[in-house]
């Protein structure tokens, strides 16, 4: 797994004696230049009127002799954010590849000192890497030197260096599993990719693939992998990530959807709406990218446990229809109302194994992550999607979310859940206890990203761990299908490993 290492200086002097083939600077170039290089850049632009309006390669007398200059424009604006400087790496990243630059340096400057800019040196070296990236089919196909030539990155400021790489580890686990195509990132290959990418580290990984047992523990799951039986290289699996801490305080709980392809099933997606569907994976990617992230922090007093549903929802005649009522784990009864609505089912039945046992743990926080419905995209563009319930709201686990998501460049907003979602859901007749969902497209549905967590809070068994029981239990939604992928673009768009940083930065960090 080769990823830029990165060295951290204190100043561009310290840096001097490294064997850095060029330096990359990125700020708002209408603003005070940095010292080192004031000169440089204002000769620059007495012959070209481009440097410090867009992303340039200039020669002059620094490491490698190349000066990158990229620029992120005023950043002291109501609605400017850290991800302008992520932004403003990833152009320069682009241009160092294509000058044959091995190992740069990145100084950011003019960074203003307010709290929304607390990691931005770290979030440009994030930048950097995300601009970087290649798949993992690609990466096997060509060799990870041929395609990813650089090695090291250099980051001047007061950071950790261990920090900076055990982010973009996970991060580069979340975009592999995320953005493989399906075949190559089938349910068994999936298992393969975790067992690997956590062999010799703490993170125990279980994987529960028995045909029967699934049946038996995973109904819901097993209904929307049902016409996959007929394959064996598509049988499902639920994977089983286990971080104990040594001496633990609070314990994480996320529920990841994992769907390696959705065809819809029964209720096929046509008019080449299918195309994209390989990344509706991209929960359990997240999931397990976090969990990469904890295997290389070891924090000592967080636990993470995690669950990945991780299924293939084919089109045949073992397809579960519409109208089916299948009894979840939780011994909720459900009516199917649209099979391309899979993921919720797969999540329920997950969900549901984690509240039996999180009165084991110490003060239980439970999550579930999915590329869920394309109305979270429509109504959040390319942020996540944060529905808590009520032990959520009171406790304040969104808005920490919220807030960690702002500072690390991995937003999210936050959704509320409402009488309405759970009115939209409720059976109409008493031989059901929950409709999954309506039989129309989520983006044309009035509240079409909040009501599945109602779905969700009632098929898990989680209505009953509300503010007005005796065991309340925080749960928050993360629907990350407007932000799982640059510029919305399912098919083609690079993952962006959404939601590492965010809960790393709220979790891991201090």
């Amino acid at each position: 797994m080769a990823f830029p290492q990165v060295e951290v200086f204190e100043d561009y002097r310290a840096a001097a004696g490294a064997d850095f083939d060029a330096v990359i600077v990125l700020g708002d170039f209408d603003a005070e230049l940095p010292a080192d290089f004031a000169d440089f850049i204002e000769q620059a632009q007495q012959f070209d009127q481009r440097v410090g309006k867009q992303a340039l390669l200039v020669t002059c007398d620094v490491a490698g002799g190349r000066l990158i200059t990229s620029p992120t424009g005023p950043l002291t604006r109501d609605y400017a954010d850290v991800r302008t400087i992520a932004d403003a790496a990833a152009a320069a990243a682009k241009i160092a590849v294509q000058a044959g630059v091995k190992q740069p340096l990145l100084v950011t400057f003019g960074i203003p000192s307010e709290g929304r800019y607390g990691q931005a040196e770290a979030v440009a070296y994030w930048g950097l890497c995300q601009a970087l990236y290649e798949p993992l089919e690609a990466r096997e196909f060509h060799g990870e030197e041929a395609i990813e030539p650089l090695t090291k990155v250099g980051v001047i400021g007061a950071l950790d260096e261990q920090w900076l790489q055990a982010v973009e580890a996970g991060k580069r686990v979340a975009r592999d599993l995320a953005g493989t195509e399906p075949e190559r990132m089938a349910p068994p290959r999936f298992a393969e990719y975790c067992q690997q990418a956590f062999a010799h580290s703490p993170v125990k990984v279980t994987v529960i693939d028995d045909i029967q047992q699934l049946h038996h523990e995973y109904p819901l799951l097993m209904a929307v992998g049902r016409a996959s039986l007929g394959v064996e290289r598509h049988w499902p699996c639920v994977i089983r990530l286990e971080y104990k801490a040594p001496a633990a305080e609070q314990t994480l709980m996320f529920a990841g959807k994992g769907i390696v392809y959705d065809t819809g099933g029964a209720d096929l997606k046509v008019g080449g709406h299918m195309a994209g569907m390989s990344r509706d994976k991209g929960g359990a990617a997240g999931v397990a990218g976090f969990l990469k992230t904890v295997a290389e922090m070891r924090p000592e007093t967080v636990n993470v446990i995690a669950e990945l549903g991780v299924v293939r929802n084919s089109i045949g005649a073992e397809a579960f229809v519409s109208d089916e009522i299948i009894t979840g784990h939780s011994g909720v009864r459900v009516r199917i109302g649209n099979t391309d609505a899979e993921g919720r089912l797969v999540l329920a039945d997950l969900l549901s194994h984690l509240r039996v046992e999180a009165g084991k743990y110490p003060r239980p926080q439970l999550f579930s992550v999915a590329t869920l419905t394309g109305h979270a995209a429509l109504a959040k563009g390319p942020y996540s999607a944060f529905v808590p319930n009520g032990p959520a709201v009171s406790q304040g686990t969104a808005n920490r979310l919220l807030e960690a998501g702002e500072v690390y460049g991995d937003p999210g907003e936050i959704s509320w859940s409402r009488r309405e979602d759970y009115d939209f859901v409720r059976p109409r007749t008493k031989s059901d206890d929950v409709l999954s969902s309506n039989n129309g497209p989520s983006a044309t549905t009035k509240r079409g990203h909040q009501f599945p967590m109602a779905f969700l809070a009632i098929a898990a068994g989680l209505d009953g761990h509300g503010n007005d029981s005796e065991h309340p239990l925080p749960y928050v939604h993360v629907d990350i299908a407007g932000s799982g992928v640059e510029g919305g673009d399912w098919q083609h768009g690079k993952p962006t490993a959404t939601p590492v940083a965010c809960f790393s930065g709220c979790y891991l960090h201090r």
